[in-house]
């Protein structure tokens, strides 16, 4: 599926005669004139317009422009996402200057979001959170159910009955039952790994735009033959368009991608086994050739 059909970025002359017009307010507030992001970070390279295809990836090396061409989409787009988004003074007059063509209508679809890096790690920090809290939780109850065993029970008043009964309980239940009674459940023992790709199989539902900034991050080799997999399948077969940035031979490699490379100038499209990130590994394997035929 392709809703969003093109997005195009702002011309050198556009820019130029922005900052040349340098408003009075930024002016007042002592904003630098070299400090104008997100303008002058296309400038000169030859962005232009992007067409889309039902998935579509930016590829380029760090400080490429990768993950800022992603956030400015998602803010045109305004579409979801969970990390904040850091806006300088001079973000909305770019993205004013910034210009959408849709499919068909004028927004993207419900369930659209941006799926950032900051997303993924927030994730995995929770998880380790809670399951620390529960690890914690867990040597309190076993402590407690140890002393419960060997004090007597006796009830003296009402007021005591609560701690009457837990005593009892312990009494007659075993460790193990009587913890996993009151143990919050833990979010079940994954790795980064799976866990992280249980995050976007979560996200990623039906008939949706999905803007994922580097998804291979915290994914090893076959996590992410399975996302690109998942990922292939939801824009084939779910009505799903998704755009991304990555570095990675797997997402690089998916059927009908079309792909830009940040690294020229011109940007422009390329076949994936012409990016330099995929030629260093098809050589190193190359060399090394020999070791895996023994």
């Amino acid at each position: 599926m392709q809703y969003l059909s093109a997005f195009g970025f702002p011309s050198d002359l556009e820019e130029d005669g922005y900052l040349l017009s340098f408003p009075y307010q930024l002016e007042m507030q002592c904003y630098d004139h070299n400090n104008v992001y997100p303008f002058r970070v296309f400038s000169g390279r030859g962005l232009g317009t992007l067409h889309f295809a039902p998935m579509t990836m930016l590829y380029g090396g760090n400080g490429s422009g990768k993950t800022t061409c992603l956030n400015l989409i998602a803010e045109k787009l305004q579409l979801h996402r969970e990390a904040p988004y850091t806006r300088t003074p001079y973000t909305g007059a770019y993205l004013d200057l910034c210009k959408v063509q849709w499919t068909y209508g004028n927004r993207a679809p419900e369930g659209s979001r941006m799926i950032a890096s900051d997303d993924v790690f927030d994730f995995l920090l929770n998880v380790r959170a809670v399951n620390d809290g529960v690890a914690q939780r867990r040597a309190e109850l076993f402590a407690e159910y140890d002393e419960a065993r060997t004090t007597p029970c006796q009830l003296h008043s009402l007021s005591e009955y609560e701690e009457f009964k837990r005593r009892v309980e312990a009494k007659s239940r075993t460790k193990s039952k009587y913890v996993s009674r009151r143990l919050p459940r833990e979010l079940v023992g994954k790795s980064n790994g799976e866990s992280a790709y249980a995050y976007f199989t979560e996200q990623i539902r039906e008939n949706a735009l999905y803007i994922l900034d580097e998804p291979e991050n915290s994914l090893s080799a076959s996590w992410q033959i399975r996302l690109a997999q998942y990922i292939e399948e939801a824009v084939r077969f779910y009505g799903c368009q998704c755009i991304l940035s990555t570095h990675s031979p797997f997402f690089l490699s998916m059927r009908g991608a079309v792909i830009y490379n940040l690294d020229e100038t011109p940007i422009c499209q390329r076949p994936w086994t012409t990016l330099e990130n995929v030629r260093i590994w098809h050589e190193f394997f190359e060399e090394h050739r020999a070791e895996f035929s023994g």
